[in-house]
């Protein structure tokens, strides 16, 4: 129970990662700050953590998510790690501006990692400064928070703080912390790290490490590592079937960026699609396209490939049979992501994917996108806009989502084949339609609403951030009074480019 005279400056710290052999981190305290000031704390969350909200919004806590006062039973490091980044094998990258203070448990028993996100030069900052600015700080608190809204696995965001003092980029800008919270922060790019140097005993140590924290169950079968493979694989074909669903593009799917938790992490260039179209880039630093809306799925089956190399040792002496296990195993992902796909997308239409004959699915949907693509139809508000036209009789004839369309009677056109469908459902169409509501979300981070609130806050006012930060906690509610945060942006509005903070 909280005591009720003062906030406990103790945090629960029970710290696992740090026990681990020292070639797995780099022991070091965040590097300290001039003058810190408090910009948000998650109270929500930090509560979820049995973390006294007291204690983090005051002075102490603030030092502590700047970096300035290490708490009692934190253990901090950084994360050592390799990556394929665009595809080119980096073999040492590694935690190069954040420090890990430490693990807690919820009231669950789930474990859970504070980490600091600009916290300083680490022994793998390379030729960064190991800050952040405020920019990306607030752009990964909003659509971090936002996907938890969205109910995609996520990071989480505890807190931001101001330095006091600036970080050189384009121009000078002020500095930032961002406390991230995770399940944890493996990554393919950790396997990659200790297979590149043949260094096998760390592979099994963290396999291991990594089965009987995150996914105990694979302990019992009779080939672990590949059951963790295998779970995996799921985890991430479900999670990007889910940022297909929301228009979501993460922009930099490296595999130092792709958690075996099967979280999302690493908000940097991420964007939501305003105008669907399925080669759609926003990241300044992808100039090929390779991780496009579309090409998602591939790129995670490609990291998939190169995490199975990883694990080749762990399986077989023979390496031949190896190879076949994860072959075998890596054959499912398309399988896998076909389903989670078709899920996603069937809930979206309403359509249950119980009854039986309804093999043309798949194409119902398809025949949506690629109309959307060559009308150039607003993503969020196509989808959502359906949801009215489940019942002809009280259908909107003019200011609806027809009007999102360059040709309406195409849409309409589509529309009766889809009621069609429809009227196969063993459900009333209120409950369709109220289903419908419960997936497709009004509001999304839109890009160019991120960059007023992140131009806003460079100038000392966060207002604009809260407020986002309030709209997107209900994206499934209508909210009329803030229905102009459902609106794509105008064209001197448009973000055509979202760029890394490093």
């Amino acid at each position: 129970m909280r005591t009720k005279t003062s906030p406990s400056t103790h945090i629960a710290f029970d710290n696992s990662y740090a026990k681990l052999p020292s070639q797995f981190y780099a022991r070091l305290d965040p590097t300290k700050v001039a003058k810190p000031a408090l910009i948000k704390v998650n109270e929500r969350l930090a509560l979820d953590l049995n973390l006294d909200v007291r204690f983090l919004t005051s002075t102490k806590g603030v030092q502590m998510f700047a970096g300035n006062h290490v708490p009692r039973g934190s253990a901090p490091i950084s994360m050592a790690y390799g990556g394929h980044q665009f595809g080119n094998w980096v073999p040492q990258l590694g935690d190069g501006r954040a420090v890990l203070l430490g693990e807690v448990l919820d009231g669950n028993g789930t474990r859970f990692d504070l980490q600091l996100k600009g916290s300083g030069r680490t022994p793998y900052s390379r030729n960064g400064d190991g800050r952040a600015w405020i920019g990306p700080v607030l752009r990964e608190y909003v659509v971090s928070e936002a996907m938890a809204a969205l109910n995609i696995p996520t990071t989480r965001a505890l807190a931001a703080v101001t330095t006091g003092e600036p970080v050189l980029r384009q121009n000078l800008f002020p500095g930032a912390i961002l406390t991230r919270v995770s399940q944890g922060h493996i990554r393919v790019g950790t396997f990659e790290y200790f297979a590149a140097r043949k260094d096998t005993p760390s592979l099994r140590i963290l396999a291991d490490y990594a089965i009987d924290r995150f996914y105990p169950e694979a302990r019992d079968t009779s080939t672990p590592s590949l059951s963790l493979f295998a779970k995996v694989l799921a985890r991430q074909a479900d999670l990007i079937a889910k940022w297909m669903g929301v228009g979501f593009i993460h922009g930099v799917m490296n595999t130092d960026n792709m958690s075996i938790v099967g979280e999302t992490i690493d908000y940097g260039p991420c964007a939501f699609m305003d105008t669907y179209h399925p080669q759609t880039v926003f990241s300044y630093i992808d100039q090929m396209g390779r991780y496009a809306y579309a090409n998602q799925p591939n790129i995670a089956k490609w990291n998939l490939t190169s995490f199975a190399s990883t694990l080749l040792p762990l399986l077989h002496p023979d390496r031949d049979k190896a190879e076949g296990m994860v072959q075998d195993a890596l054959e499912t992902f398309n399988d896998v992501f076909a389903a989670a796909w078709n899920a996603t997308f069937r809930a979206k239409l309403g359509l249950s994917g119980q009854e039986d004959q309804e093999d043309n699915d798949p194409a119902l949907i398809q025949a949506l996108l690629d109309l959307m693509a060559e009308n150039q139809a607003d993503f969020t508000q196509t989808f959502r806009g359906l949801c009215d036209f489940v019942e002809p009789e009280t259908a909107p004839k003019n200011g609806s989502v027809r009007d999102l369309f360059k040709d309406p009677s195409a849409f309409e056109a589509w529309v009766k084949i889809w009621r069609v469908r429809l009227g196969r459902e063993s459900r009333s169409d209120l409950d369709i339609q109220s289903e419908m509501r419960a997936v497709n979300p009004a509001y999304i981070p839109r890009n160019h609403r991120v960059e007023q609130m992140i131009s806003a806050a460079v100038e000392g006012d966060f207002a604009p951030f809260e407020r986002l930060l309030d709209v997107l906690s209900r994206p499934f509610d209508d909210q009329p009074q803030l229905s102009s945060y459902q609106a794509p942006p105008k064209p001197n509005e448009i973000v055509r480019q979202t760029f890394c903070g490093t």
